[in-house]
């Protein structure tokens, strides 16, 4: 189909990787053009190409020009939708830029709004934590079932997988498990399917996969206080063309030094960066884990994601990283949880 709001997907070369985040967030549409003064089309950007340029080593101030596509598959604006869906069918591409006789940009065209196709992989949701940093809110309830939005943290969670295609849950309990069980049941409310995993005692954010009697890999874990918009269908489809045992997504943190730092060598002064800003890449708590993951759990025994996964690097298991350019809120603490109830009108009601 034709998008009819095009020009607010376009940005200029001058644009930051964070502006091209802002509009893919915002308007959904899974691409932005980069065009120059008179519209015509210089490269394409995607989830994608933003995640690879990160993982090179580019910032969210860098330029577009460090991750656009410069070669994009393109469209004539004069031919007629069959050869576009043709073009887009021999090129594999979901999005196909309309270009005039000049290179102008006329329009886009997309099939996005065609239907999804099932995902046969399952997610895994732990939900046994005590949420000891948002009481007192959790002394009554658990931590997935407190309301952003309206509703339950962990309805939106399941919404958002279920938009993409995933339709197998399991919900590894504990704490006041009884009530997300009650809320949810079998998950047919929600077209869903779902079983319910009850740990006698904590098992950590990975222990409690020991107890899932049959699970078809590679599958998603993720922890069930997480608000995001991640393209999950994405993940699952890095990690199977990366050919990793784990994929962990990552998202970038910077931390701004409040004073000047010296460095000194016997001494002597012999570097001062004022008010430096370090960035780090850190845990976003979902995860991809395929058979020879599992394999590394022992029943029944606490085990945490980041211990699983070291475990696997001492192995020399292929570990990927998968970094979040979408939004992510990670609701730990009370400040966490009253900027979601903000974040949530404009993220997941447009």
């Amino acid at each position: 189909m034709l998008i009819r709001e095009w020009k607010k997907l376009l940005i200029k070369e001058t644009s930051t990787l964070i502006d091209a985040m802002t509009v893919l967030d915002k308007l959904a549409k899974q691409i932005v053009l980069v065009v120059d003064e008179k519209d015509a089309l210089l490269g394409t950007l995607t989830d994608g190409d933003i995640r690879r340029a990160l993982i090179a080593g580019a910032q969210l101030n860098s330029s577009v020009n460090q991750a656009m596509n410069r070669n994009p598959v393109t469209g004539s604006a004069h031919s007629k939708e069959i050869a576009w869906r043709q073009i887009m069918r021999l090129k594999r591409c979901r999005h196909l830029p309309l270009l005039d006789e000049n290179g102008v940009l006329a329009g886009i065209y997309s099939e996005l709004g065609r239907p999804f196709q099932p995902k046969p992989n399952s997610v895994v949701l732990m939900l046994g934590g005590l949420g000891k940093r948002l009481r007192p809110l959790t002394e009554d309830t658990p931590k997935p079932m407190l309301k952003v939005g309206g509703k339950p943290i962990l309805e939106t969670i399941i919404e958002r997988f279920s938009e993409q295609g995933f339709s197998k849950f399991h919900f590894c309990v504990n704490y006041l498990g009884h009530q997300i069980q009650e809320h949810f049941g079998d998950g047919s409310k929600w077209g869903i399917e779902i079983s319910c995993i009850r740990e006698e005692k904590e098992l950590g954010t990975a222990g409690a996969l020991s107890l899932i009697d049959s699970i078809n890999a590679p599958f998603v874990v993720m922890n069930g206080d997480l608000l995001t918009k991640v393209d999950f269908a994405s993940l699952i489809e890095f990690h199977q063309l990366e050919n990793n045992d784990a994929t962990m997504c990552v998202r970038e943190y910077s931390h701004q030094v409040p004073y000047g730092v010296v460095t000194i060598n016997e001494h002597k002064v012999n570097e001062m960066l004022e008010k430096p800003v370090y960035k780090y890449f850190v845990n976003g708590g979902i995860y991809v884990l395929s058979e020879n993951a599992l394999k590394e759990i022992e029943y029944n025994q606490y085990l945490d994601m980041p211990d699983l996964l070291s475990q696997l690097l001492e192995k020399d298991h292929k570990i990927g990283a998968f970094p979040i350019t979408e939004y992510w809120k990670d609701i730990g603490q009370l400040p966490d949880f009253e900027q979601a109830q903000l974040d949530y009108e404009v993220h997941f009601t447009s």
